[in-house]
C-alpha cells in the first residue's frame, strides 16, 4: 500500500470534497449504481472488449464530467488500468476534480509541444491516470478530427486497458460527434428534472448519425427511495 504524505493527505482531502463518492466512499449506493454501469458496459460490448469508451452529455450542466471521473474509478476498482482524458478542450474540469495542474495536457500533445507520457498526471486512485485538457486552444474540434488525435488515441490503447474521454455536450458544438466516430462506445449522461425530453433524443439521433456506437444512458440526479441517485439502462 502506497504511504501517503502530508502533501498527499491534503490532496486527498482535497478529493473526498469533490464529487468522487466512488473513492470516498466506495460502499455508498451511489458508487454501488457507478458498478452498475461497469457492468452493464461490459456487457453490452461482450463481443469485443471495450478499450475507449467517450462520455458526454446532451447540453451542459447534465453531470458527464462526474460520471466519467467515477467510471475510471470502478474501473479501477476492478483491476484495470485506466487513462481519464479531458477531451472537453472549451470547459474543462478533470484538473479541478483530481487536483492537477494544467500547464500542458492533450492540447500540448496534439500540437506537438510534447509527448503523451510527458503530458500524462498520475492520481492518488490506484491505476488511474489523467490527461488533462492542457491550454485551451482556439480549435478544439480541428484538433480532434485531426490525424495527431487519432495517433493518440491508438497509442494511449496500448499502454491502458481502458481510455475514457470526458467530450463536450453532444448538443452544443460537434466535438462529441467526431469523437463518437473514433471510439468503442458512448455513454450519454442526461439528468432528471433537467434534460428535456427531446435534447436528449436529438443528442441520441446526432450520435448515431456519427456513427457512434451508444452504449447507454445515464439518469443522473433522480432520487430513488432507497437513496439512490443514478441509474442506468441500456440503449435498445
Amino acid at each position: 500500500m502506497r504511504h501517503l504524505g502530508r502533501k498527499d493527505r491534503k490532496q486527498l482531502k482535497k478529493l473526498n470534497e469533490r464529487s468522487l463518492i466512488t473513492y470516498k466512499n466506495p460502499k455508498s449506493p451511489i458508487a454501488e449504481q457507478f458498478r452498475t454501469i461497469r457492468t452493464n458496459i461490459q456487457f453490452a460490448s461482450i463481443d469485443e472488449e471495450m478499450k475507449s469508451i467517450m462520455v458526454t452529455s446532451a447540453g451542459p450542466g447534465e453531470g458527464k464530467s462526474t460520471t466519467a471521473a467515477n467510471l475510471a474509478i470502478v474501473l479501477t476498482q476492478q483491476g484495470k488500468r485506466v487513462l481519464l482524458v479531458d477531451a472537453d478542450m472549451r470547459k474543462p474540469t478533470m484538473h479541478y476534480t483530481f487536483q492537477l495542474t494544467n500547464i500542458q495536457g492533450l492540447t500540448n500533445v496534439l500540437t506537438k509541444q510534447t509527448n503523451l507520457a510527458n503530458a500524462i498526471s498520475r492520481t492518488l486512485v490506484p491505476d488511474l491516470d489523467v490527461l488533462t485538457s492542457g491550454p485551451i486552444p482556439p480549435n478544439p474540434s480541428e484538433l480532434l478530427d485531426s490525424k495527431a488525435m487519432r495517433d493518440l488515441m491508438k497509442e494511449a490503447q496500448s499502454y491502458y486497458d481502458v481510455v475514457l474521454y470526458d467530450c463536450p455536450p453532444v448538443l452544443a458544438v460537434t466535438d462529441a460527434q467526431i469523437m463518437a466516430n473514433n471510439t468503442q462506445g458512448i455513454v450519454l449522461v442526461v439528468r432528471s428534472g433537467f434534460t428535456e425530453k427531446e435534447a436528449a433524443q436529438h443528442a441520441k439521433e446526432r450520435i448515431l448519425k456519427a456513427n457512434g456506437k451508444l452504449l447507454g444512458v445515464v439518469l443522473n440526479g433522480k432520487k430513488m427511495k432507497e437513496g439512490q441517485y443514478y441509474y442506468y439502462y441500456a440503449n435498445k
